[in-house]
Formats: C-alpha cells, structure tokens, sequence
C-alpha cells in the first residue's frame, strides 16, 4: 500500500474534520485527456486508494496511461483496545490523503472515453465519495 518513505514527524494532528470548503489546487486536468473528480470532502485511506487504483490499472488492460494526483501523505493514530485515558498517543495506524470537494484524484491518457469511463466507473465503486467523470 502507499505510505510515505520519510516523515519529518512520526505523529501528526489530527485537525478539525470539517466541511472545509472546494479545493484550490488539483483542480484542472493537468497530464491526462480523462479525470475522476470528487464531489465531497472524505479522507481517503491508502487501502481505498490502492483498490481504486487496481480496478483502474485491471480493466485497462496495459493501454493508455494513468496519472494519480492524491497521495496519503497523513498520519492516523490509533489506540489498541482496553488502554486507559492519559497514557498518550496512540501509534501509526493508516495513512489517508485529506481530500476536498473538486479535487481531480485520478488522470487517463491514450485511450478512448468509452474505455475511460469504464475504467472511472469500476474505480468509483471502490471509493466512499461521489466522483465525477471529466474531460478535456
């Protein structure tokens, strides 16, 4: 699965988890023809982004090429079971990749747009936020 090969920090804040609004950047077609959209606000795991990633890679078949612009790059730390309050933080337990609403999380080249979508299709069925299907 995707995780980061060095962090400056082992642990980070978590945040508020907010509705924060639509992107600002990685918001236009920048490598590919085809882009999948997202229509929401959601952190996106590394093991969500690795089964959308599949299911594109699987029905293309080896033709075209294939941009991802997301990538987990966010700590979360979780705490086992049964583990009193005031011991600290919890370790590592996943990376996600905070996304906002009109982020283009993946790009398609060299193809046709029926194979394209198809592709997007499968890829959304594997993602927990609405996506949209885009074009040059």
């Amino acid at each position: 699965m995707l995780l980061p090969a060095k962090t400056k920090w082992r642990k980070s804040i978590k945040g508020r988890r907010r509705n924060c609004g639509v992107a600002t950047s990685r918001t236009e077609l920048a490598f590919g023809e085809y882009g999948l959209k997202s229509l929401g606000t959601i952190w996106l795991t590394a093991a969500q982004i690795e089964a959308a990633r599949k299911a594109i890679l699987h029905s293309l078949r080896k033709k075209g090429k294939v941009w991802f612009r997301i990538f987990p790059h966010k700590p979360v730390t979780a705490k086992s079971g049964e583990v009193p309050m005031g011991v600290g933080k919890g370790m590592v337990d996943y990376y996600v990749a905070p996304i906002k609403k009109g982020t283009i999380l993946f790009e398609l080249g060299g193809i046709e747009e029926s194979v394209a979508r198809e592709a997007f299709r499968l890829a959304n069925h594997k993602l927990p936020v609405k996506t949209q299907f885009i074009k040059r």
